[in-house]
């Protein structure tokens, strides 16, 4: 029997999914397809609408190879998992005549350890493990959370938190689970046979296709030892994101209580001296960061060094007198000298990191009106490593709606540890960009707004002007209003401000509901306006008349005294470059982009996306700017913008009385 093509493939898959065969989702899957067979490596940008998933997987399940489908949002994995993955494979098994298997991978953490939930949890403050379920009153939320855990741990099958529905809180799950560096290993756990996170790492080693997340695949990468199985093929799904959570793994933290926790955790387990060495070190770490003012520190201060150097050391000996101590009256010593070794072995490697200066790291102090002061070090760029450790010894696909700013790929390559495409070089991936446009007619179904008008906004200054502009818009638009606000003060006080202004049009607050239910009551009902911050602007998929307006109060610059972003800029000058456009114009552009992307999800799809700041129409920035956004008609006339979107709400309005 001939080899199928891949357009006979993609054909099946399309169809079995009840959709019909794009152009660009063709030229995608053709992309994809060649750069697996040789070994090259690819950014591609699908639009909204493009059926990207599908023309990644044809490709990849027709190569045979392992390959391993890394995206950063939750949703995007369970789609995969649970829909696309199960259809394609059933599509194409007649086709390829083998029936690819397929799983999910994550974080230790996110799977139910019997252990815990059996043994019980170490305790800070005495000997031994307590009975979490003992200890939470059976008619309190955890009470209740942890009976249902423990329900559930009889009739789950993957252990995974992401299939138990509805969720439990934070708390309790941290009582049922254990990070990689708390588990006692498989062969040392008297569950390790039964272990939920241990049969996922089989299954994955045995799949075809492994589905993960972004912060797995950078601990993969970081930490040196490898937890992803071996594969030839990587893509990266949500591609955007994936600089901003390897940054995130990559970044260690400080805080007085999770010193004061470690010290807690191994009191009882090392001799008197070695505990009260860590004591008094924590001490005087707490009494500093008491002190401490928020910002960059590009030096370490002699205080803050001493302080270090005493952790540090203390830490040490009580990692030492740890592996040496033994105490039988500790009821499952493994378990409670395991968690503490965990988090006595993160304050070392923290205080050392910092003490050691690199001048790849940046250092500063952070302050959180709930968890008070915190001391933070994160890599100046991760594209280094990215390059050493993502681009090596297997081709890796990256896609997203939003890779090209500016009008080319460059600037999302630079971030990746690429160098200009085309670019040709020992140390340097060769790579190519690719964008196969979106199935939709932006310049038909979408108008970009640029409020000229309004005065230029004030770092943090009240805009009287900007929440007059956005009350005619709304009511203009008979509400259908996604409100994106570059901080949560500025959604907090717009929100109260038409509150009273415009009671009528019912407007959510992120941060009052979930953000699964504040999505779907902004979809029931048409009047209704959804504000929220930078987290929400990719969380939001509503087509329909519910979101026929999409306003970004400002552009969402970083802010001028954020430590790394401010870091990085001044690194991007003092090399010679434009420190303002390769950080914080790439920033924003990357934010609008995506923010701007939530107007139109459907082919139906119609309204204006509303930009409340003149500099995207009067500065020299604001060109390259809206190169990264959609090809969408664009005005400054304000009376133009109220009657067609008064004409969109009208023509909403009459579909909906039908």
């Amino acid at each position: 029997m001939t080899k199928p093509s891949l357009s006979e493939l993609l054909h099946a898959a399309v169809s079995a999914v009840g959709g019909a065969e794009r152009p660009g989702q063709v030229t995608m899957a053709e992309s994809v397809a060649e750069a697996i067979d040789d070994g090259s490596h690819l950014l591609i940008q699908a639009g909204t609408g493009t059926g990207k998933s599908l023309g990644y997987l044809v490709p990849a399940l027709a190569h045979g190879e392992r390959v391993v489908v890394a995206t950063a949002t939750l949703a995007l994995q369970r789609q995969l998992v649970e829909r696309d993955l199960p259809r394609t494979v059933d599509a194409l098994h007649p086709l390829l005549r083998r029936r690819p298997e397929f799983a999910m991978l994550k974080g230790r953490s996110n799977y139910l350890c019997l252990h815990r939930l059996h043994e019980g949890m170490p305790q800070d403050e005495e000997d031994g493990l307590f009975d979490q379920f003992e200890a939470a009153a059976p008619t309190s939320k955890l009470g209740q959370d942890l009976l249902r855990l423990r329900d559930w741990a009889d009739e789950t099958e993957s252990g995974d938190r992401d299939d138990l529905t509805p969720g439990v809180s934070d708390r309790a799950w941290a009582q049922v689970s254990v990070s990689s560096r708390e588990c006692l290993g498989a062969s040392k756990c008297a569950y390790g046979a039964e272990c939920f996170a241990e049969m996922a790492r089989e299954r994955a080693k045995l799949a075809e296709v492994v589905v993960t997340n972004h912060a797995l695949l950078a601990i993969d990468a970081i930490e040196g030892a490898p937890v992803l199985p071996q594969h030839e093929v990587l893509i990266v799904d949500e591609a955007h994101e994936l600089v901003g959570r390897v940054t995130g793994v990559a970044t260690g933290e400080l805080t007085p209580g999770q010193v004061n926790r470690a010290v807690r955790r191994a009191a009882k387990l090392v001799n008197e001296k070695a505990a009260d060495q860590l004591q008094t070190a924590a001490e005087g770490f707490e009494r500093l960061m008491e002190l401490a003012l928020p910002g960059r520190l590009e030096e370490i201060p002699e205080d803050l060094g001493y302080a270090l150097m005493a952790l540090r050391d203390a830490a040490r000996t009580v990692i030492s007198a740890i592996g040496t101590t033994r105490d039988k009256s500790v009821q499952d010593e493994d378990a409670v000298r395991k968690q503490a070794l965990a988090s006595v072995e993160t304050v070392h490697d923290v205080a050392e990191r910092v003490l050691n200066g690199s001048e790849w790291d940046v250092v500063w102090y952070e302050r959180h009106d709930r968890f008070g002061a915190s001391l933070r070090v994160a890599p100046m760029s991760v594209s280094g490593l990215l390059r050493e450790k993502l681009f090596a010894d297997r081709s890796v696909v990256l896609t997203s709606a939003t890779l090209k700013l500016g009008g080319d790929f460059n600037g999302v390559g630079a971030s990746l540890g690429l160098g200009p495409e085309g670019t040709e070089g020992d140390d340097l991936p060769h790579w190519k960009g690719v964008d196969v446009g979106s199935p939709f007619d932006y310049r038909k179904q979408g108008i970009l707004y640029v409020a000229k008008h309004l005065a230029r906004p004030a770092r943090d200054g009240e805009r009287a002007d900007m929440l007059d502009e956005l009350t005619e818009l709304i009511q203009a638009a008979g509400g259908r209003t996604l409100g994106l606000f570059s901080s949560m003060r500025a959604a907090q006080l717009a929100a109260e401000e038409l509150r009273s202004r415009i009671p009528e049009f019912p407007i959510l607050l992120q941060g009052e509901e979930t953000l699964g239910e504040l999505i779907k009551n902004f979809a029931a009902d048409p009047k209704t306006c959804l504000f929220g911050t930078l987290s929400l602007w990719q969380g939001v998929d509503v087509p329909g008349p519910s979101c026929q307006l999409v306003v970004m109060d400002k552009i969402p610059f970083p802010r001028p005294d954020d430590p790394l972003m401010s870091a990085r800029q001044k690194a991007v000058e003092d090399a010679g470059g434009n420190g303002f456009m390769a950080v914080a114009a790439t920033h924003a552009a990357l934010l609008m982009a995506q923010g701007a992307g939530r107007l139109v999800r459907a082919s139906g799809d119609r309204g204006v996306v509303a930009v409340l700041d003149q500099r995207l129409a009067t500065a020299r920035y604001g060109g390259y700017l809206k190169a990264s956004l959609p090809d969408f008609w664009f005005t400054t006339d304000r009376n133009q913008v109220r009657k067609s979107l008064a004409a969109i709400d009208a023509v909403a309005q009459q579909a909906e009385a039908k």
